[in-house]
């Protein structure tokens, strides 16, 4: 005899955490969230101590370990592609880096048909509702972009080292100026990053959202639970099934009021297409019976592509020396015991969003700086000290692909992101590298620098750019937009309800549903999704739009706020409309 909830949630990531949170609340409402990765354990330092970020990615047990087809434009490379496959999702391994993107790209976003109240009036109390935002000096930072009660505790970076300090000083050499708060009413320019990290811990999502309601008796939540197929009749899913454990594991069917995906951009339209859900064509050529043609589902495939400039240092100011074997049991000890320490900080604590050039409407590069030179895989250059930043244009119009490769739910699908496939692409490569550099160069960088060892100074021509950037690129782990909300004919989901077109009883949260990818890492974003949808599918009155102004750059609106003394100095400096 079959189990039966109201609703079923596949995936326990970021945004079935935050649904699994909101939806239970009605003790009436019945909620099983299935995960196919492991449990987030407490006592796991790889998830909860920030800066283990690098070993959970490549691990099988943390990681999906997804990879792309070979690249045309890079040198036919496999672009290796980390997704959290464990409790909590990419929120149980990302960098802890909280960036909700540029008000403009929700202005974008409404500008589709029938997406007019996702603009950023209508989400700005979503983002306010999900957050308490911390000051670096331990007050709460709430005003009218920032909330201050919400379930995701996020601490401001210190960014008080040497490097830090040159780092925001050569960004003002360079011509560009800082902010107070990339998320609130200014991105543009420079400042201390939000982390989702509280108290020395990571604070995913499942801790933020789910393990504080585990224990409501409407909720259940079930690790190592593979959704292997949704169930439907005619054009209605009425079920899921899964395995437990292993591939070879018992099979268990559940039945569903709704079945909400929120496997994210990759294994969501996978579990769409393989249930007979996405372009028609591709599916027969497989066997698979159609349940509705949407030809949408995989397509308009996003992602941010980065490279890191890499600097050798000439002081011992980085904080490479702790990363020496013997060193280690300190690091944990300091951590484990005071929640303090090397280990206490994800270390990217700070970074900024420009404009490539006067007329690009709203920055379209970003910067996140870190006082060391290595990369994701803990290789590190000849040089012990160094510092880099991770740098890449932010709204790239390249578009992807992802479809199935067989009928087996257990085969990654084969996805291709086609990146610096377009002349604009190609040409906001060469102008980040350009401005990164300017940037690295100037005067305050000085008494730090040894040189630039990545790329190096044989690159320097437009062509000499692109191919490094062909040759070293690694993707920032942005996957999004391959079920976008919309009312056209590419379109998968309503934006109004979530569901999914054409089908009942099914709907997606996740960041399939972007139609464009946000100026920023995507896992505020995303969160943002979850609480809006949250009323959606509740029925809940929307919470009212906010008239928040904020800042446009040649409009001749202030740099700072309306009313802050700093505006009488800014003509100075740096001026809105410049």
């Amino acid at each position: 005899m079959s189990e039966k909830y109201d609703y079923v949630i596949v995936g326990g990531g970021s945004a079935g955490s935050a649904l699994a949170n909101r939806l239970s609340a009605d003790p009436g409402t019945s909620v099983l969230v299935l995960e196919a990765g492991r449990s987030d354990f407490r006592l796991d330092p790889f998830i909860h101590m920030p800066a283990a970020l690098p070993y959970p990615i490549g691990n099988k047990l943390y990681d999906w370990k997804y990879e792309s087809e070979p690249e045309p434009h890079m040198n036919g490379r496999r672009v290796y592609h980390a997704r959290g496959k464990v409790l909590g999702g990419s929120s149980s391994i990302n960098g802890m880096i909280f960036q909700r993107g540029n008000p403009m790209d929700y202005e974008r976003w409404a500008g589709d048909p029938g997406m007019e109240h996702w603009d950023y009036a209508h989400v700005l109390p979503y983002f306010k509702r999900m957050e308490t935002r911390m000051l670096a000096d331990g007050s709460v930072g709430a005003d009218a972009w920032r909330g201050g009660s919400g379930p995701l505790v996020l601490e401001q970076g210190p960014a008080t080292s040497p490097l830090f300090n040159a780092f925001f000083e050569a960004a003002q050499q360079a011509g560009h100026p800082l902010t107070d708060d990339v998320n609130g009413y200014r991105q543009e320019g420079f400042a201390r990053f939000d982390r989702n990290v509280h108290r020395g811990r990571r604070l995913s999502a499942a801790r933020a959202y789910l393990h504080p309601v585990r224990s409501r008796k409407n909720l259940t939540v079930r690790t190592l639970a593979m959704v292997t197929g949704l169930r439907t009749q005619g054009n209605r899913v009425t079920g899921v099934e899964y395995t437990r454990g292993t591939r070879k594991g018992r099979s268990s069917v559940v039945e569903a009021g709704e079945v909400i995906l929120c496997g994210g951009a990759i294994n969501t339209p996978q579990t769409m297409q393989l249930a007979g859900i996405g372009p028609a064509d591709h599916l027969r050529s497989l066997g698979i019976d159609v349940v509705a043609d949407l030809p949408g589902v995989g397509a308009n495939l996003q992602d941010h592509l980065e490279v890191y400039i890499q600097h050798a240092a000439k002081q011992p100011v980085s904080i490479a020396p702790w990363l020496k074997h013997r060193h280690k049991p300190r690091i944990g000890a300091e951590w484990l015991f005071g929640r303090s320490g090397v280990g206490a900080s994800n270390h990217f604590e700070a970074g900024g969003f420009i404009r490539s050039n006067d007329d690009v409407a709203y920055p379209n590069l970003m910067f996140h700086f870190l006082p060391i030179a290595i990369r994701y895989d803990g290789s590190q250059p000849a040089s012990e000290h160094g510092y880099q930043v991770h740098i890449g244009p932010m709204y790239s119009d390249v578009r992807g692909w992802l479809k199935i490769r067989s009928t087996d739910p257990y085969e990654h699908p084969a996805m291709q992101f086609n990146y610096l496939s377009t002349e604009n692409d190609r040409r906001e490569w060469i102008e980040m590298i350009r401005k990164a550099r300017e940037i690295l160069e100037a005067p305050a960088f000085a008494p730090f620098s040894a040189g630039e060892i990545s790329p190096g100074p044989s690159v320097e021509t437009d062509q000499e750019i692109l191919d490094w950037v062909a040759q070293d690129a690694e993707t920032a782990l942005h996957p999004s937009c391959t079920a976008k909300m919309g009312t056209g004919e590419d379109a998968v989901v309503d934006p109004s309800s979530m569901k999914v077109h054409g089908v009942e009883g099914l709907r997606v949260v996740d960041a399939s549903v972007m139609p464009y990818v946000t100026n920023g890492n995507i896992y505020a974003p995303v969160m943002m999704l979850a609480e809006k949808a949250a009323d959606l599918i509740a029925g809940n009155t929307p919470l009212p739009a906010l008239d928040a102004p904020f800042y446009r750059h040649g409009t001749g609106m202030p740099l700072y706020p309306e009313g802050d003394p700093r505006n009488a100095a800014a003509p100075g400096t740096v001026r809105a409309g410049r």
